[in-house]
């Protein structure tokens, strides 16, 4: 995950856990060579579904589900960086 993606609030934050699950379903006119290195693959998908759909990718069906979990549930280090979130915000405050 890409901790520069989002723009943080310093002040109220409240953070936690989630599982997240997405199910996507498209057709896509790509290079088959793509198809065979799985990482770059990924990339190119994630990239064209923020594009949006156009000429090359045609969304069919999209699902994406979110739930908060345990802290107990998550690595040991994103637990570390959980707790060093909220050290954080509360030195700000």
């Amino acid at each position: 995950m890409n901790s520069k993606a989002l723009p943080r609030q310093v002040n109220n934050i409240e953070v936690g856990v989630y599982e997240c699950e997405v199910h996507l379903k498209f057709r896509l006119i790509e290079e088959k060579s793509l198809l065979g290195d799985r990482d770059q693959l990924l990339q190119v998908l994630l990239d064209a579904l923020t594009e949006g759909s156009d000429d090359f990718l045609e969304t069919l069906q999209t699902s994406v589900k979110a739930q908060e979990v345990s802290e107990l549930k998550a690595s040991p280090q994103m637990r570390r960086q959980l707790m060093r979130l909220r050290n954080f915000t509360e030195s700000v405050q």
